[in-house]
């Protein structure tokens, strides 16, 4: 799900359908690569005995000893304990009974979901922008500089100047992982900014039978252009003069946190067979937790993981959701994007309470690109095509649906997908094509192809006023949904349409912002709907960072330009955003849990705008919890959030016990006849799901304001139809790290209240300095 990018989810149903089988020769036997999860490990086995416990449980099901070591692709020794194995259906359900085992599922082919200005503009959003210009960052402090970074995604460009070492000191001595050698990549790519490397594809290459080197290397190169995107955003270091290509958003990159180290896995590569296989990467299964295992036993303090799910399995059968758990309990952050199925509800994915969610919204700049009507009409359109129409004069203008070869689908007729436009009916023509199904820079390939000038590029309904731009390959533009309604009556309504296409700028400081993606995937959680998600959201539309010289900036076969810094959009630009505000709050306080860290930069967030209006939607209505969380991210506030909700791994594993999704996570840990109910995990959200009478929620606050005495009160914004009441209304602590327990009380208000839907309120701790808020959502049976 990469921003508008996101290839339909039924094309990649069918894309996983049409390989779904391994077939072994040996046996006969339909075969494929199967996760078997065993939990957490017990005691301390070195790696050699635990590779031979997984041995032995694979020689309980295969036939031989030869059989069973040739089976396994990978052993997870150093979070979990568990294996990646190719098995067949009737050995996986096999294993799958035994006592030992969580679970034994399959590894599915998850795909990659889904800067200059963010960072700034973040900074002035919070007032923290001095008047010289400096910056705020706390990331200067060279403390930052031994927290590191892994970064699970498509590989990185090493070569970028984001990721020079120039003035940092020595790579961590507790930095156990390694440069990983392959194609285009050697030691000496490594260097004391990007600390590590390694490549993962032994369930991609038993699923796809091998990779196409055309379109990746076998190394940790990124050709893709997404992971040195997502890498430079999170830790990238600051970088005066860059642009992206026609000079576009001309400033001074820097990721997040630019003296953290990076440590780079690779686990996405290009989907075959297709015209363009690096169009849209997937992300195996096996492959992620074999990553996310390593970055843990390499000494990773933080993981961000742009990637999603085209799915929602139950927690014990989801890779991300059993790496991200385990590497929590070794106190890493794990930073997850949340995906780009918006606007339609309960969309997002990454739903475990252990990890932050992230959703996308925008930042205060624009790309306006004039567009003049024949009638004298003027529409401002949004590009970063740096291509112009020759002349600076009126060109016809014709209507996709209007210009269609015969047996074109009528209900895509408007979609200008490949091969539905009639080149004697476009041919030196600005073409308005409508988004929808299909990629938006094939769209304008495919009016190139027919000969036409130009593309507009029109948003539907849903969309409203939110338009990612991109870098066409012919001169085009980007127009509003309501815009888009403009141009058509004008085209209908007139025997001659024409129009003529301004160059674009660069425009800042537009407000309202931010503003929620229409993209971005909207709550409520489908698996656990009594923890509320996305988490929080940060910047994800229009986003400027490193890029691979492997990849043109549209990706399209036919486009052979070279950027060295490229404009994205979509969850995977805002996830690196937060987690680099978690190695920001792991630099300021390495003995915090990542729970601690996971409620500062919720319990901070706001729900307003910079002009201090309620955060909308890209279609004009308000927005709420289920479209951003707790609200937009300030890194600052949230390096000094006065309190703290924090959950120990065995607090996981109990509400575990309770969820629908979950399940027994760790035989260690047995179950209650009774655990409490999901909503009752000590988290900095409330989400109620079904009150039937009066629930009362239990949470705990850990003081981390300061030394000395701090008196807290409540302020409580009612859901509409239900009563709230916290009690204590004050809570007082006498030191640093105390805790205070306190409940919430909710009741359905009789009549007034609307049965069947979500309504949202929140709940506030102050003292006056800090304020300490959490969303509540209630649905009301």
């Amino acid at each position: 799900m990469r921003g508008a990018r996101a290839l339909p989810r039924l094309l990649l149903l069918a894309l996983a359908i049409s390989s779904l089988s391994i077939v072994s020769t040996a046996s006969g036997k339909h075969e494929q690569v199967y996760i078997v999860y065993l939990g957490e490990h017990a005691g301390g086995k070195a790696e050699e005995a635990i590779l031979e416990d997984h041995h032995a449980l694979l020689l309980s099901v295969k036939g031989s000893e030869e059989e069973a070591r040739a089976s396994l692709l990978y052993s997870y020794k150093h979070t979990l304990n568990g294996f990646a194995a190719i098995l067949s259906q009737e050995e996986a359900t096999e294993l799958a009974e035994r006592s030992e085992v969580v679970s034994a599922f399959r590894s599915e082919g998850k795909w990659v979901p889904h800067t200059t200005r963010s960072w700034r503009f973040m900074g002035f959003e919070e007032g923290l922008k001095g008047p010289d210009g400096s910056d705020w960052l706390p990331s200067l402090d060279k403390s930052s500089g031994d927290v590191i970074v892994g970064v699970l995604d498509s590989g990185i460009w090493p070569e970028s100047r984001s990721f020079s070492d120039e003035g940092l000191g020595p790579v961590p001595a507790r930095w156990k992982g390694v440069c990983q050698g392959g194609e285009s990549f050697s030691s000496s790519s490594c260097n004391r900014k990007i600390i590590g490397a390694r490549y993962y594809l032994k369930a991609y290459e038993a699923y796809y039978k091998g990779l196409n080197t055309t379109y990746a290397f076998r190394s940790p190169r990124d050709h893709d252009g997404h992971g040195t995107h997502t890498a430079s955003t999170v830790a990238g270091r600051t970088v005066p003069g860059v642009s992206a290509l026609g000079g576009f958003a001309a400033g001074t990159a820097s990721g997040g946190a630019p003296l953290a180290r990076l440590a780079v896995y690779k686990v996405c590569w290009p989907i075959p067979p297709g015209p363009n296989p690096n169009i849209e990467n997937t992300c195996f299964e096996a492959d992620l937790l074999a990553a996310m295992d390593d970055a843990v036993g390499d000494g990773v303090d933080v993981l961000s993981v742009s990637i999603g799910s085209w799915g929602n399995p139950r927690f014990a059968d989801d890779g991300i959701a059993v790496g991200a758990l385990h590497a929590a309990r070794r106190g890493v952050v794990v930073s997850c994007s949340g995906g780009n199925s918006g606007p339609k509800p309960a969309t997002v994915s990454n739903l475990a309470p252990w990890m932050l969610t992230v959703g996308a919204s925008s930042i205060d700049r624009a790309f306006d690109s004039p567009i003049k009507l024949g009638n004298g009409v003027m529409i401002m359109g949004q590009t970063v095509t740096p291509q112009v129409l020759p002349g600076n004069k009126p060109y016809p203008l014709v209507y996709a649906a209007d210009a269609v070869v015969p047996g074109t689908a009528a209900n895509v007729s408007n979609q200008c997908l490949p091969n539905s436009l009639s080149p004697n009916k476009v041919r030196g023509k600005i073409v308005v094509c409508l988004r929808g199904t299909g990629l938006r820079v094939e769209k304008g390939l495919e009016v190139k192809r027919a000969g036409g000038a130009a593309i507009l590029l029109g948003n539907p309904p849903a969309y409203g006023s939110e338009v990612p731009v991109d870098a066409h390959v012919l001169p085009g533009t980007a127009v509003s949904a309501a815009d888009a309604k403009t141009i058509l009556n004008y085209i209908n309504s007139s025997s001659n349409p024409t129009a003529t296409l301004d160059p674009s700028r660069t425009v800042v400081d537009v407000r309202p912002s931010p503003v929620m993606a229409q993209f971005s995937s909207r709550g409520p959680n489908v698996l656990e709907p009594n923890i509320l998600k996305p988490d929080i959201t940060a910047p994800g539309l229009n986003i400027l960072a490193a890029w691979s010289k492997a990849s043109s900036p549209t990706k399209l076969d036919g486009d052979h330009r070279v950027v060295q810094y490229n404009i994205m959009s979509g969850t995977s630009m805002s996830c690196p955003h937060v987690s680099a505000a978690a190695v920001l709050l792991k630099a300021a306080h390495p003995d915090w849990s990542p729970a601690a860290i996971r409620s500062a930069i919720m319990t901070t967030a706001t729900t307003n705008n910079a002009k201090g209006g309620p955060l909308m939607n890209g279609d004009g209505t308000v927005a709420g919890p289920m479209d951003y969380g707790s609200g937009h991210i300030r890194p600052k506030h949230a390096l000094d959030p006065g309190l703290v909700y924090d959950a120990s791994y065995e607090d996981y594993l109990l509400f575990a016990c309770a969820s629908a999704a979950g399940t027994h996570l760790d035989h260690s840990f047995p179950c209650p006849p009774r655990p409490p109910p999901p909503y009752q995990l000590n988290h900095p959200s409330v989400a109620v799901h079904g009150l039937n009478g009066t629930v009362t929620v239990r949470r705990t606050v850990t003081n981390v304001g300061g030394p000395g005495r701090a008196r807290y009160a409540v302020a409580v914004v009612e859901p509409a139809g239900v009563s709230v009441k916290v009690s204590p209304r004050r809570l007082r602590f006498s030191r640093a790290g105390e805790k205070k327990a306190f409940t919430i009380r909710m009741e359905a208000a009789g009549g007034r209240v609307a049965r069947g839907k979500f309504v949202a309120g929140s709940y506030a701790w102050s003292d006056g300095v800090h304020v300490v808020r959490s969303p509540i959502v209630v649905l009301v049976a």
